[in-house]
């Protein structure tokens, strides 16, 4: 399985995303041709040069609009999405699908840009309380930003990758001008686009996502954390407009094979651990109780036998990585726990699918598990039973049984 990791240490814009892709082996005319593509003809050009950040090189990706016959570079900072609306030449994210959508591109490019730009319209949208159909990108953005993620889009399709994975992502601190006055980073759209995202800020001034890098990430990043484990293949370097310190403005991208081919999926997942030996049932229930509400993904007691001879508890709790430091404040303020030991671990999962059979006691939910394409588990739902039986007024037994018939297939005559 092809994996690309997009490691954003230094944050991540559309032209970033675009030279990355060309380090790693895209040739040039998979762009340009991509661009040619779009029918734009005379409203820019683009080309890529080679250069550094910081004794970093790589490949600069830069569009230059003609704007009424002149010829405007992007200065990268990247808030030409946010003048839409207020000039007469623009784009609508109505007309700018309609463009891509028309054009001579392949279906994967025609229909994984448009979801990105999608994405932009919408929160721009949001903002402006618009619909997202009705978002005017100014001109200069309109055509930086279409180059940007129809390119990027093209170098993807390119390198053929199954899975992308990116780093957690950081922003900058600070203030930005734009079209609404000053506003603080991260920018309105860019912390719209992000939503489910992790994303942090840190104490160094500028921007360092554009909308578009986000709208890239949010579109095509399968997961965000450290490298998984991967055979590396190759390494490429995209750089930014900045050349500033601390961190060097590049986009680091990794291509290579998974480790394994998984048949499941995995995730990573943080196990909170703590003993008990002084712990009523009562408060055993009711802190389950308040773990799950506060988004546990698992929570379970093990019998254990303690020092001092007494019987106590293992009480374990499964959670998302962004959850652990939460629930493991919970358990310490309403256990006796003096302490909590956390582990990341690698769960292996079927991916899961539901399905409704009918029975004679009505319509009931199958849970379905896949390792790869193959089937490997068939439940019924205890709780769609229960539902089924309560009406029916049979046993919950009747309607599992009834159920689990409707989902084996029937022999061949």
């Amino acid at each position: 399985m092809r994996v690309l990791y997009f490691d954003c240490f230094s944050g991540i814009s559309g032209d970033m995303t675009v030279g990355a892709l060309r380090d790693l082996g895209v040739e040039e005319a998979v762009f340009q041709d991509a661009l040619k593509a779009l029918a734009l003809d005379g409203e820019f050009h683009a080309h890529f040069h080679r250069g550094s950040r910081q004794n970093i090189a790589g490949w600069k990706f830069d569009v230059h609009a003609h704007e009424h016959g002149h010829s405007h570079h992007k200065a990268h900072h990247h808030h030409d999405h946010e003048h839409h609306g207020h000039h007469t030449h623009g784009r609508s994210f109505r007309q700018i699908r309609e463009l891509v959508e028309k054009s001579a591109l392949s279906e994967f490019i025609k229909t994984r840009s448009v979801a990105v730009f999608h994405r932009i319209a919408v929160a721009e949208g949001k903002i402006h309380g618009l619909p997202a159909e009705e978002v005017t990108f100014h001109e200069v953005g309109a055509v930086d930003s279409i180059a940007d993620i129809v390119a990027a889009c093209a170098g993807l399709e390119a390198l053929g990758v199954d899975r992308v994975f990116s780093s957690k992502l950081v922003e900058g601190t600070g203030w930005f001008d734009c079209a609404h006055g000053r506003f603080p980073l991260p920018a309105p759209a860019t912390l719209e686009i992000l939503t489910g995202v992790p994303l942090r800020q840190i104490e160094e001034s500028g921007e360092l996502i554009t909308p578009t890098g986000a709208a890239l990430l949010a579109e095509f990043a399968d997961s965000y954390g450290p490298l998984p484990e991967i055979r590396i293949e190759k390494i490429g370097y995209g750089l930014g407009t900045r050349d500033s310190a601390p961190r060097p403005n590049v986009l680091r991208a990794v291509l290579g094979e998974a480790a394994q081919t998984p048949d499941a999926d995995t995730d990573e997942i943080t196990q909170i651990e703590t003993n008990l030996d002084d712990f009523t049932p009562e408060l055993a229930g009711a802190t389950m109780e308040r773990l799950f509400a506060a988004g546990a993904l698992d929570v379970f007691f093990t019998p254990a036998q303690m020092k001092k001879n007494r019987p106590g508890f293992v009480l374990t709790v499964l959670a998302s990585e962004e959850k652990a430091s939460e629930l493991g404040r919970i358990i310490l303020s309403e256990t006796s726990a003096f302490g909590v030991r956390i582990h990341r671990a690698r769960r292996m999962k079927l991916r899961r699918e539901f399905r409704e059979v009918e029975t004679p006691y009505g319509p009931v939910r199958i849970k379905l598990g896949f390792l790869g394409d193959e089937l490997v588990q068939a439940a019924p739902e205890f709780e769609s039973c229960r539902e089924a039986a309560a009406k029916a007024g049979v046993s919950v037994r009747d309607v599992h049984l009834a159920a689990w018939i409707g989902t084996t297939p029937k022999p061949e005559a």
